[in-house]
Order: structure tokens, then sequence, then C-alpha cells
């Protein structure tokens, strides 16, 4: 006996929302003004907002002004923002301004910070849903790799001593708390606290030049502008929050980690030439579908509807491809220092995780100690998968012809070995 496959999800349709937020977002729409909005999102108003919250008016370098106004103008038109959508967006742009006023006070209140040197650094890049975070958080459990947390990058210059710090990661929790509960099916796709390491996307949201927007938001606008940006100016600040980081807690090697540095390796590599990289590698069919529904779960937070198509423009078909080959292209190219790199398969990260972390500290020249393998293994045995629920996601809902895609991924599957998960 056969049955029949289920249905294929409709991607614009939303996510269940908790009554509260629902009458909230109601209420806005009653009580914008005809072509307004309730909650301000212009580039003046924010500077003010920063600057009488810290009592600061230094910015820094000025090349963040303008893509800081290209990103409100999209907020403002393409975003079909919700009123929470709108009052999460000014709460995050004020954040990243008051952090940028912070940032520049405290290099001048110790000029010793720019001699701190970030000597080797390990990145960990690959397509979203490729084994990343889980390779990121586990090899963060070797204290001699410091991956900077979430509550850092939300607060990179909190209040001197340990109730700074503590206010700090309440701060961060309750942000990512509340993520959860205005669409709770988040919390089966992303892990989020205060104390996981955090992608470096967060960091570099500073100079608003950041694929962090494009995760957040409905923002077609900006994502046009960064796709041509110069991201200089993005691991500028990177490399100014990692010797602030550093420099109040020193670090042997720091491990950094962002899907979104596959775009950017030249920049990457201009600011960091000593860098390590380990790429994942995973099946991008099955990588579509996951990365389609997060992105959906992420956009039904701020906005009153969903556009998959867009969503799909970027990280599914020729999008999720153009992401991969950036990285291909740079690490076959004549520049490329083609010993900084490392390949692990997620294939194999799944099914022997503690003999491929094995050998990759064996690339990176680093010993691997009893006591930290230990560890590894208690973190992997506490933390199952779907251990939130599972992700519900499936490849025929995109709507795009499985042997077009087979076909555009082959000769990078055959050269890494990469399986197909999807037939």
């Amino acid at each position: 006996m056969t049955h029949a496959p289920p249905p294929k999800k409709d991607l614009a349709a939303p996510f269940d929302r908790p009554d509260w937020l629902l009458r909230l977002n109601s209420v806005g729409r009653d009580l914008a003004p005809p072509g307004g909005r309730l909650v301000p999102l212009g580039v003046d108003s924010l500077l003010e907002s920063a600057t009488q919250a810290t009592g600061l008016d230094d910015f820094g370098a000025a090349d963040f002004r303008e893509p800081l106004e290209v990103l409100a103008d999209s907020l403002s038109h393409d975003a079909d923002a919700s009123l929470m959508g709108d009052l999460l967006a000014r709460a995050d742009l004020s954040n990243l301004l008051e952090n940028r006023l912070r940032i520049v006070a405290r290099r001048k209140e110790n000029p010793a910070v720019v001699s701190e040197t970030i000597e080797a650094p390990i990145f960990i890049v690959g397509l979203p849903r490729s084994g990343t975070s889980i390779l990121h958080e586990l090899l963060a459990r070797d204290a001699r790799l410091r991956a900077p947390l979430s509550w850092e990058a939300h607060s990179p210059c909190p209040p001197a001593g340990d109730e700074g710090d503590a206010a700090c990661i309440e701060r961060a929790e309750n942000v990512f708390t509340f993520w959860n509960q205005l669409v709770p099916a988040y919390a089966t796709m992303h892990e989020m606290g205060a104390r996981i390491p955090c992608e470096c996307i967060w960091l570099t949201a500073h100079s608003f030049r950041s694929e962090e927007f494009l995760g957040r938001n409905r923002v077609p606008r900006y994502g046009a502008w960064l796709a041509s940006a110069d991201l200089t100016p993005a691991y500028t600040i990177h490399h100014e929050i990692l010797q602030l980081l550093q420099q109040r807690m020193p670090t042997e090697r720091w491990l950094l980690k962002a899907p979104s540095h596959m775009m950017a390796l030249p920049a990457l590599f201009a600011r960091y030439p000593d860098a390590r990289i380990i790429q994942t590698h995973r099946d991008p069919v099955q990588i579509m579908g996951s990365s389609v529904n997060l992105l959906r779960a992420l956009c039904w937070m701020r906005s009153e509807s969903v556009d998959p198509e867009l969503i799909k423009a970027s990280f599914a078909g020729e999008g999720l491809a153009a992401r991969l080959f950036a990285a291909l292209d740079y690490r076959d190219g004549p520049g490329a220092p083609a010993q900084a790199f490392s390949d692990v398969l997620f294939s194999d990260l799944m099914e022997n995780p503690l003999s491929t972390v094995a050998r990759l500290y064996s690339d990176l020249g680093l010993p691997l100690t009893r006591e930290v393998e230990a560890d590894m293994g208690d973190y992997l045995a506490a933390k199952p998968q779907h251990k939130f629920g599972k992700h519900d996601y499936r490849f025929q809902d995109l709507g795009l012809d499985l042997a077009e895609e087979r076909a555009r991924f082959a000769d990078y599957q055959a050269r890494f070995g990469v399986v197909s998960e999807i037939e």
C-alpha cells in the first residue's frame, strides 16, 4: 500500500503567533498615521537617540552612514513591518549605534588596545545549516580557542566589573528568550543564548555592512546595496571589537564563524592574513529547505507577510550557488593561501564528531588533550539532536526542480565527496 506524499507547504503562510502579539500588531495598524509609522526609523532620530543614551557623540569613521541610510530606507519602504518589527528594528539599530559610540570612547580611553594582536584566528565557514554552529560550539570547549559569546557581541563594551557583565548577560538572554516567544517554532531551528558562541555577522553589523540585517529583516534594497559594497569597514570594526574583548580577557587564539565569510574572503584575508579557514560541506539541496524555513521564521517575527521568492533568491538554487562558488573561486584563484584551508564533511561531523575534530586539530597543528576531548564528548551528550523539537522542512516545498539543482552542484559534490541526502 502506497501513501500519498504530504501536501506542499505554502511558504508564504505564517507561523503561529501568540494572541498578545496579534493584538499588539493590530493596534499598531490602527494607530499608524496614513503613510507613516508609530516607530521612527530615520537616521537623524537614531543618531540623536544613541547620543542621548550614552552621553557620547563620536561614532568613529563616517563610512557607517551610507549603509545605515540605505538600511533605514529599506526598513521603512520594503519590510512590510509590523509594529513589533519596527520596535525590534529600532532596538537593533539603537543598540549598534550606542555600541559604536562606546567602542570609539573605550579605544580613546585606553590607546593600548590598538596593540592587541589577533594572531592566526580560525574562521569556520560553510553554507548555512551545514554544521558550522555545532562545530563552532564544539571547538569552543577548548579554553585555548576563544569564541565571542552572543552577549559580548550584543554589548562589546560592558561596564567595569562582574556586575556590568551580569547585567549585559541578562539583557542579551532576555532578547533571545523574547525571539522564541514571538515565533515558538524558531527554537526548533536554531538555539540561541547569551553564553552561546555567536556569528561574526553580529560583530560586522556595527559597520552596518552585514548579512545580519538580511536574516532579520525583509530589506531587498539594502541587500542589493550590500552585494557590491566594500566590506573593508566591516572587518575593521570586527578587528577592533576582538581587540577590546581580548584586552578584557586575554586569549591564545580566536575561534570565529559565519557562513557569510564565504562571500568576503578577500576582505577577511586582507585584515587577517594569517587566518585559518575550516569550511564545512553538506548537500546543498538539503540545505535549501532548512535555510528558507529558518529565514521565514525570522522574517515572520518582524513582518506582516513573508515573501518566499525573495528568501529563495538568496538561499536556494542560484542564490545559494553564488555563495558557495564565491568561496571556491577565491580558493582556486592565484592569491589564495591554499595551506590556510581545511575541509569538514557534515556527514563525518554527525557520524564521528570527535574523530573529525581530532583530524582538524592535526591540520591546525594543535595538540588535542584527553581533557578537552572528554569535555567535547560530554557537551555532545548533553546536546542531542532535536533537543527543542524537530525542525519541519522539505525541499519539495520550494517548488524547485531536483534534477536541475543536482546538476548545478554536481561538480562541487564530486570534488569534496558530499553525499546527496535527498533523492
